[in-house]
């Protein structure tokens, strides 16, 4: 299941598609298929089908040299020990065979210092497509395994999906809000995780929809959380954990001037204002995290317009307090 062939490298920045994985055996979907009664289980079958059209193999993306990260460090200057990491990581299998391997990892740390931004942004990077999982809308482990098709609606789960659907082997897969998974009854949301975070045991993973077993060991997980103490231990032994701080405040004020240049360039409108922002303005949007900036700026801009000004005053930024509408801006 885990073999693979070498394929003529494709280039795609620093990190080129340079193999071939096999992700299940056709023998044994086709097995399955021929089982299914005529007329039930038309989600099965399909599911079926669809991985004998798309065949098992997938790209395995590894890198031939480091890919240029220098922009991730001024953007995320909260994340540099993140970021140091997964250099070093990649650095291990450039220029050899070995395959692209990155540990599990943890980003801990309070709301809106960017953590879901940077595990996206990871994702863009290695350019192997992306799973993503809200943990704090979960109630049952099917979503992360999929559910026994004996059930009414019954569906494969994150894993399988984002593997059969898509065109890598090594696709990022984003757990948000680790901490905040919660089970009812006999559901264990995490359960599934143990098995997929071990190198070995991930080879063979079996969703419990489809029932083959399916190559998942390859699989980039990034989890997020704000507390540690509601992990379960064998969790946290399975990942690097990184502490990811509140920017201070000099690099906050660099990410909210990124992001208005940002904000500025992408929009025709964005020419009528200043080039750049005040100091008083900056200091302002210093004070808060990072994933609310956006919506300070857009809010600021937009106030700015009404008044018919093409520069931002600090009366023009949403109120620090007592906004009950708040709801921030999510990467």
């Amino acid at each position: 299941m885990s073999t693979s062939h070498e394929l003529m490298s494709v280039s795609n920045g620093a990190i080129p598609i340079a193999r071939m994985r096999s992700l299940y055996r056709v023998a044994e979907v086709q097995q399955r298929l021929h089982k299914l009664p005529d007329r039930e289980h038309e989600t099965l079958r399909s599911t079926y089908e669809r991985m004998l059209e798309k065949g098992p193999e997938r790209f395995q993306v590894k890198p031939s040299g480091l890919p240029a990260m220098g922009h991730l460090y001024d953007e995320l200057p909260n994340f540099h020990e993140v970021l140091d990491a997964v250099r070093r990581q990649l650095a291990l299998c450039e220029d050899s065979r070995d395959a692209l391997e990155i540990t599990p990892m943890l980003l801990l740390g309070p709301p809106g210092v960017g953590k879901t931004h940077f595990a996206r942004e990871i994702a863009q990077l290695l350019g192997t497509g992306m799973g993503f999982l809200s943990m704090s809308s979960l109630t049952a482990g099917w979503v992360l395994s999929g559910a026994s098709s004996q059930w009414k609606g019954a569906r494969p789960g994150k894993v399988f999906e984002t593997l059969v659907d898509g065109n890598y082997a090594n696709p990022v897969m984003v757990v948000d809000e680790i901490d905040k998974a919660r089970g009812e009854h006999a559901y264990d949301p995490l359960g599934a995780l143990y098995g997929l975070l071990e190198h070995d045991t991930a080879h063979s993973f079996t969703d419990e929809f489809a029932e083959v077993p399916i190559d998942a060991s390859q699989v980039i997980w990034v989890a997020t959380a704000n507390d540690e103490r509601c992990i379960p231990e064998p969790i946290l032994n399975r990942m690097n954990v990184f502490e990811v701080q509140t920017p201070d405040p000099a690099a906050a004020r660099a990410i909210a001037s990124r992001l208005y240049a940002s904000i500025r360039g992408a929009h025709a409108w964005g020419q009528r204002f200043d080039e750049t922002p005040s100091t008083a303005v900056l200091d302002c949007l210093a004070e808060m995290a990072p994933r609310e900036m956006r919506r300070a700026w857009m809010t600021a801009f937009g106030n700015a317009r009404l008044d018919g000004r093409g520069t931002l005053l600090e009366k023009d930024l949403p109120s620090a307090s007592g906004n009950k509408n708040r709801m921030g801006f999510v990467h």
